[in-house]
């Protein structure tokens, strides 16, 4: 006859004085370790081609227990699975060296950026700050030895739950710092930990070249089928939501909050704006630069209402502001130092982000950042497309510096390559694109969630003379070198709309006049045969005051009333759209 679980558990409930008990000899057993323990190395993480072959792979799924009562100490453990691999991920082991998991892994502390998660302690699963890390330790003792490493140390845990790797025998508890996992690999070898929405990742890569591996134990259908069913002496293990026992210390309330989504935002875009107030949550969270109900962004503000929790960084918006005013408005200089402060808003939001956020949709300047630094492991995310990708952006400019090499602008900077395949792999795992701009939708092809431009509702003017109006500071990204052309061949009136940037006489010979602030009256047509545009507010103004816009693909607006759209590059098409909306003297005259 089973005994009851409330008596099996009440059987080995602990006391506080128990506890203290446990702590004071683990402790003795901490400094015990510090004083006389063997020494090993700490390794320098090393960049590992992605080529080199995988001699050992472990994976386990990341959530096992779909009650709600369980969310937050499994999405808890999730996080700490994240931190800890963060340390672990790269890392270049020689042959012969000891690796050992406390010498790299901090001491899980809240200060170290650790959550409460799941612990198996005395029998039970108990919530504790760094729970969940012997996932972590069990991936690596079974890597090791499907990579034939010596395994100098290693503990297994006191139970075994039906379902785990204790099993089967392929498992490793670790308790800071004196229960440690440590292993010698015969060759060198490169780790690499990270997780994906659903499972944990570990591997060992060769370095050199190495025999063939055994069969890894993963793959063994005997083995997943004995991991599955358990085994005759798996003991029973109870958790929080499971025991009716609440009279133990460490009994926590049963959870009623589900996952939340954390929206990551930068700069406030309209269409992006009304996409949240539409999709939010009661228990969402929001993080921005600025509380943008006191501070105006762009002139305009983020909806805040309705989130449960509001995050800002202020300070970065104070940094970005100092660090702008002391740059110029365009050049390699500028362009490094907006990724700088990308990266300084993007860690500042990880920092702060709850464990509870399983579902992140962040701004795309913020993506290669988080990528990185392996915050979107275990967590589904979307991205807010506010550009192209950076790999089509960079090849977009250079064919564009092919056209006109002598532009002071167009080949002035490149962003490093390992940061734009950070990008790719971070925009390849992601759910979904979201964005309004047509041409950044066409390449995200089925995962793109296309907006609707947010165009205003306005009065319309007349439209008449033969000026033009071209929205933008003088560059060659913004086709400036194109319309040129186009406007000495039909001897058109161009209206500029921003700063000369090219060479200083870069119009010289044209028929020009600086724009009257935000004005269309007098203007016949706004142009922009851009090679980049991310973001037209000025030629969706236009379309909603009913003016005629010529714009290349690369401006997004495909589709919407009133639009010509040209090849990006190709004069002659902006001639021929010109001639038909405006026409020109020497076209007249002929």
């Amino acid at each position: 006859m089973n005994t009851p679980v409330t008596e099996r558990i009440s059987e080995r409930e602990q006391t506080r004085w128990q506890s203290l008990k446990f702590f004071g000899k683990a402790w003795a057993f901490r400094l015990r370790r510090i004083v006389a323990g063997p020494r090993v190395r700490r390794f320098e993480k090393s960049f590992t081609a992605a080529e080199n072959r995988v001699i050992a792979e472990s994976r386990s799924l990341l959530y096992t227990n779909s009650a709600v009562a369980e969310i937050s100490l499994q999405s808890g453990k999730v996080h700490n699975l994240r931190v800890a691999a963060s340390f672990l991920h790269g890392l270049l082991i020689p042959a012969g060296e000891v690796f050992s998991f406390w010498a790299h892994v901090p001491r899980p502390t809240q200060w170290n950026q650790f959550a409460v998660g799941r612990e198996l302690r005395e029998g039970c699963i108990v919530p504790s700050i760094g729970g969940g890390l012997c996932q972590l330790s069990n991936a690596l003792y079974d890597a090791a030895l499907i990579a034939r490493c010596e395994i100098v140390e290693r503990h297994a845990h006191s139970r075994k739950i039906p379902g785990s790797m204790a099993v089967v025998g392929r498992d490793a508890t670790v308790f800071w710092n004196y229960v440690d996992l440590r292993f010698r690999p015969l060759n060198p070898v490169a780790l690499e930990v990270y997780l994906t929405p659903k499972e944990l990742i570990v591997r060992l890569r060769e370095v050199t070249a190495l025999p063939e591996p055994r069969a890894s134990m993963g793959s063994d259908p005997l083995v997943k089928e004995a991991i599955l069913e358990g085994s005759n002496d798996t003991a029973a293990v109870e958790s929080c939501e499971t025991c009716n026992v609440t009279s133990c210390f460490r009994h926590i309330e049963q959870s009623k909050e589900e996952c939340t989504v954390a929206w990551l935002v930068d700069a406030y875009w309209p269409e992006f704006d009304s996409y949240i107030s539409k999709h939010r949550k009661s228990g969402d969270w929001l993080f921005l630069p600025l509380d943008s109900k006191r501070y105006h962004v762009g002139g305009y503000f983020w909806n805040t209402t309705g989130f449960a929790r509001v995050r800002q960084a202020p300070w970065e918006v104070m940094k970005r502001s100092w660090i702008s005013r002391r740059l110029t408005s365009q050049g390699a200089e500028r362009q490094r130092a907006l990724l700088w402060m990308d990266e300084s808003l993007a860690t500042r939001f990880r920092r702060s982000l709850p464990s509870s956020a399983t579902h992140l949709v962040i701004s795309q300047n913020l993506l290669p950042y988080l990528w990185q630094s392996g915050a979107l492991g275990g967590r589904t995310f979307d991205v807010l497309m506010t550009r192209l990708p950076l790999g089509v952006l960079q090849s977009t400019l250079d064919r564009a510096y092919r056209r006109w090499p002598e532009s002071t602008t167009l080949g002035d900077f490149r962003t490093d390559a390992r940061f734009i395949e950070s990008e790719q792999a971070a925009l390849a795992e992601a759910r979904h694109w979201i964005t309004p701009h047509n041409l950044i939708a066409k390449l995200g092809g089925r995962r793109t969630l296309l907006l609707e431009w947010n165009v205003a509702q306005a009065e319309r003017i007349k439209v008449a003379g033969q000026r033009v109006l071209y929205p933008a500071s003088t560059l060659g990204r913004k086709g400036a070198y194109e319309l040129r052309e186009a406007a000495r061949q039909l001897e058109l009136r161009i209206v500029l709309g921003g700063r000369v940037v090219e060479e200083r006489e870069f119009w010289h010979g044209s028929d020009v006049e600086m724009a009257d602030g935000d004005s269309l009256e007098g203007i016949q047509a706004v142009v922009l045969p851009a090679w980049v545009e991310n973001q037209p507010r000025r030629l969706l103004r236009a379309i909603s005051k009913g003016v005629p816009v010529i714009a290349s693909e690369a401006c997004g607006l495909h589709g919407l009333p009133g639009v010509i759209e040209v090849p990006e590059g190709c004069t002659d098409a902006l001639v021929a759209a010109l001639t038909e909306v405006v026409g020109g003297r020497r076209s007249l005259a002929s």
